[in-house]
């Protein structure tokens, strides 16, 4: 898988939401407002790949490339 080694090897196992805005190309408030209201397809896609670990949110890498592939 292509874009998971990218992203890998770019930002790790995990992108932050500033990163996670960096790939999609939006601006990192843009994004958070987008996911949390979750009444499309690709925010609750983007969502599930989510992991809050104490007050931090973090996407998991390997999720956001099968996203980025359409599968």
């Amino acid at each position: 898988m292509q874009i998971e080694e990218m992203l890998t090897k770019l930002y790790g196992p995990m992108l932050t939401v500033a990163q996670l805005a960096k790939v999609l190309d939006r601006s990192t408030k843009g994004l958070t407002i987008s996911l949390l209201r979750a009444d499309s397809d690709w925010a609750r896609a983007i969502n599930a790949a989510k992991l809050k670990i104490g007050r931090r949110v973090y996407f998991r890498t390997p999720d956001i490339a099968r996203f980025l592939s359409g599968e």
